[in-house]
């Protein structure tokens, strides 16, 4: 990394513009005598340029003149445009004799866009990261670029079907860092291709290119169809194509009453579809429950626990009693937690782990909890949506009660 922006090299480092030149020279020059290949990451590139176009393709030819492979021009700040970018890097390519590439950053939102217009002027690397996960406002996300590159353009990008497995990529990274996904994320968020108008779901499913501007599965995404009490029987038809139910209108019929109904209660199945595709299998008659709740019990009581340093005098102690069926046989375990709702989820995993091991991999990612009708103050029923993920899927679930408990 260099400095090209005399600004920086006068206020931030404090020498000459001499100086600078020579320090980029001897690092690039070092490097190539170790015999390494060398990207120069020109920083400031765009903003130098602006400020003083000489001296910011003076420090492209010094790192170039030393050995440098590719000279990388970087938008620090990302504060440039769609059109500055692609004006700037014609600018450097014109001064160079070796490739370039462009290195963004979304301060201004348009860090994918400013990365395409580099490459249509002629950068060939693409600098940024997966789910543009960065400092300040991220970098480029390299999902998309890859994605409107390789589908959009063409370029030859990634190797084979490599391009089918961005959606698999993203939610890897964002498990990786213990970061929640974005459904609103393109190509590969769980939102991207989802359809809850009546018209446009009938539409997508006789053409496809109607609403959808790629197949999903090019990037391993898949098409969602959203249900609510204003649904079609278009929609309802389509969340069901996968059990073969699509042909029964009887049991059409029955799902969009009973979500109609459901949903007047306080229910919503637009976020929570693992209760949609529950409600479908017991209308269908082909639900088989895991376990049989036989009842529950929690306490809350005070004084029970030893303080913490500069807390309340006493923390409160919550336990749950829960009692299933579980493979025919009746489990009555215990558990204690930091609350109701952490205590009744150890209480089940101690009852249910046994018979479904693959519940230690399961664990809460969010829940929300809504008033549905606060004129009834404490007593209002409320909703509540759970998202959960194990290793490989993430799923949603809703539930409604005046207990929010129960919920």
């Amino acid at each position: 990394v260099g400095k090209t922006w005399d600004l920086h090299v006068t206020e931030v480092l404090r020498v000459d513009e001499k100086e600078n030149l020579a320090m980029i020279r001897d690092s690039v020059g070092f490097l190539k005598a170790c015999g390494r290949e060398v990207i120069y990451d020109a920083e400031h590139f765009f903003d130098g340029y602006q400020a003083n176009p000489d001296y910011a393709l003076r420090t492209l030819k010094a790192a170039e003149e030393a050995g440098a492979d590719i000279v990388v021009l970087c938008d620090t700040n990302g504060g440039s445009l769609p059109d500055r970018i692609a004006e700037f890097v014609e600018a450097a390519r014109a001064a160079l004799n070796i490739p370039v590439g462009i290195h963004c950053h979304n301060d201004c939102d348009v860090a994918v866009a400013n990365s395409l217009a580099a490459v249509d002027h002629g950068a060939i690397q693409v600098q940024g990261t997966i789910n543009g996960v960065g400092e300040r406002c991220g970098n480029a996300d390299l999902i998309s670029v890859v994605a409107n590159l390789a589908l959009k353009k063409p370029h030859q990008v990634l190797l084979d079907d490599g391009v089918r497995h961005l959606t698999e990529l993203s939610r890897y990274v964002y498990e990786l860092a213990n970061m929640n996904f974005r459904s609103g994320q393109p190509f590969v968020g769980a939102s991207a291709f989802a359809h809850k108008g009546g018209m446009h779901v009938h539409a997508v499913n006789r053409i496809a290119e109607s609403y959808e501007h790629i197949n999903p599965e090019l990037v391993g995404n898949q098409r969602r169809v959203l249900v609510s009490e204003l649904s079609g029987r278009s929609n309802i038809v389509a969340k069901t194509t996968k059990y073969r139910l699509d042909s029964d209108g009887d049991l059409m019929k029955r799902i969009l009453e009973r979500v109609q109904e459901m949903e007047a209660a306080g229910y919503q199945f637009e976020a929570a579809e693992a209760s949609f595709d529950l409600l479908v299998k017991k209308l269908a008659g082909n639900y088989e429950p895991k376990f049989r709740r036989i009842h529950y019990r929690v306490n809350v009581e005070t004084g029970e626990r030893p303080a913490q340093p500069d807390g309340p005098d006493a923390l409160p102690l919550t336990e749950a009693t829960i009692k299933l069926e579980v493979d025919g046989q009746v489990e009555h375990v215990v558990g204690d937690g930091d609350g109701p709702v952490n205590a009744l989820d150890t209480a089940l995993r101690k009852a249910l782990t046994p018979a479904y091991p693959n519940l230690k991999d399961m664990h809460l990612v969010d829940y929300k909890v809504r008033v549905i009708n606060s004129t009834e103050g404490t007593a209002a029923r409320v909703r509540v949506v759970i998202e959960s993920r194990d290793a490989d899927e993430v799923w949603s679930t809703v539930g409604v009660s005046e207990n929010v408990i129960e919920a």
